[in-house]
């Protein structure tokens, strides 16, 4: 196989973050582009791309060797479906859907399917975010008790009819944003989910705003805890009105051992062995440079690039897909338990929310 061909449905913020890492690939190129809206269509900068409005229209299209789906998150199962039928290699963006029957849906689809479907999390390929994650495993901070994460950024981007502004097209702040670190919660931690604690409320954001006659119902403030079946705890504090805050993200390991700190940007790691009451610190820290281009390339610290590089490996065979769509309908499903908290006031047990599919 020459340079993969590519098909991109939707081709808005992210399907356009796609298409720009796509172009740092040698030999891969972005052969048809698939979106309702002629506008979004024009500026996705494909002129050389098939141009269709409809993704049945995609999937009986010889032209490509590869999907990334980038649509809005409650469009997934539909625009699947023809994709599935058709058997090409996929990358589905987070979350693979805004339901637990949805994801349930997907994900007993993409087992069997015969081609790699991979869920799109582009936080596990920050390179800062892989050296991390390398030395957690690798047992640097000893046995993890904790893990704690913050998020403290700009709000929701403007997209095509705000349609991210409403929690029925997106499954809610704590899936469409969160499911990207609960992702990170299980594959660091390596265990699975007990109970989701989540306090959270829409305070600031888009009090101006009316989207079908009504201000958007989407959370832009929480803080929550995740008990894991191995013992371990894990926190997430999220703010979506802290467009000032030095590092957009932070995330540490509190281990036996030691605490492993990551902060991006600017992409360090700082390693702090435990050393007794009144001794000296010994602090180390190291920065984990990414490649120019690709950090230019996107707004998820040079991730999407790195990303395209594994999922490209899978497809040609020489690879695993490291992102499952079992991987995806877990991230849903801990969102759903985080949206279901903070709207009932009470620990969810997880439990409740696989019964639910």
């Amino acid at each position: 196989m020459t340079g993969l061909r590519y098909g991109i449905v939707g081709t808005g913020l992210m399907g356009r973050e796609h298409i720009r890492n796509i172009a740092l690939i040698e030999g891969a190129r972005v052969a048809a582009i698939v979106d309702p809206e002629p506008a979004s269509l024009d500026g996705a900068g494909c002129a050389d791309a098939t141009r269709f409005a409809d993704v049945a229209d995609l999937a009986g299209f010889d032209g490509i060797d590869a999907v990334i789906v980038a649509s809005p998150n409650h469009t997934h199962r539909a625009i699947l479906e023809p994709l599935f039928a058709r058997g090409l290699p996929i990358l589905c963006e987070k979350p693979i859907a805004t339901t637990m029957a949805d994801a349930r849906w997907i994900a007993e689809r993409a087992a069997p399917h015969p081609a790699p479907f991979w869920t799109g999390m582009e936080y596990r390929y920050m390179p800062p975010a892989q050296a991390f994650i390398a030395q957690v495993h690798a047992g640097r901070a000893g046995r993890p008790v904790m893990l704690a994460m913050r998020e403290h950024r700009f709000p929701f981007l403007d997209k095509v009819g705000q349609w991210n502004r409403l929690s029925r097209n997106t499954g809610g702040t704590m899936v469409e944003k969160c499911c990207h670190f609960f992702d990170l919660m299980r594959h660091i931690l390596k265990a699975e989910p007990v109970r989701v604690f989540c306090s959270g409320g829409i305070d600031v954001n888009h009090a101006d705003e009316r989207i079908e006659g009504r201000r958007p119902d989407i959370i832009d403030n929480s803080y929550t805890v995740v008990d894991f079946d191995n013992g371990a705890r894990a926190m997430l504090d999220l703010c979506m009105f802290a467009d000032g805050a030095e590092h957009q993200e932070e995330i540490s390991v509190t281990g036996d051992r030691a605490r492993i700190d990551l902060m991006v940007p600017p992409g360090d790691i700082i390693f702090s062995p435990r050393v007794g009451y009144g001794n000296s610190k010994q602090a180390v820290r190291e920065h984990v440079s990414v490649d120019a281009a690709a950090l230019a390339a996107g707004e998820h610290f040079g991730a999407t690039y790195y990303q395209h590089l594994a999922f490209e490996r899978a497809v040609r065979g020489e690879g695993p897909v490291e992102v499952t769509a079992e991987d995806g309908l877990h991230a849903v499903a801990m969102g759903l338990a985080a949206e279901t908290s903070a709207r009932e006031k009470r620990a969810v047990d997880m439990h409740e929310i696989y019964a639910a599919a």
